[in-house]
């Protein structure tokens, strides 16, 4: 199946992935800028990713805890999630999400 990242330059990434998937672990592997500080433990927000709109609606919903992280991330729209928090399944094949400007991975 495939994603489609969007760079914060307006490029575009397309990236294979297998279902059971996080989106976080497929845009590493692509070489987009999220750290995942927390390793998917979802103690932080340097995974945040902006869901294009037409396909918002097709993720399960946000935990609370989910959303408390969101709050602290910088540059969060209305369709924003935590990429460790998106389980891959064949429904979100062509999934395109938005990498945010503010997003740096520190570890590189």
């Amino acid at each position: 199946m495939k994603v489609h990242f969007i760079t914060s330059d307006g490029g575009r990434v397309d990236a294979e992935a297998e279902a059971g998937d996080t989106l976080l672990r497929v845009a590493q592997a692509a070489g987009m800028p999220l750290e995942g500080t927390c390793e998917g433990q979802m103690a932080c927000s340097t995974c945040h990713v902006v869901v294009d709109k037409d396909w918002f609606a097709r993720l399960a919903e946000a935990s609370e805890e989910e959303e408390d992280m969101l709050d602290l991330a910088a540059g969060v729209r209305r369709t924003s999630r935590l990429s460790c928090q998106i389980v891959l399944g064949e429904e979100l094949d062509g999934l395109t999400v938005t990498v945010p400007a503010e997003s740096h991975d520190m570890s590189r």
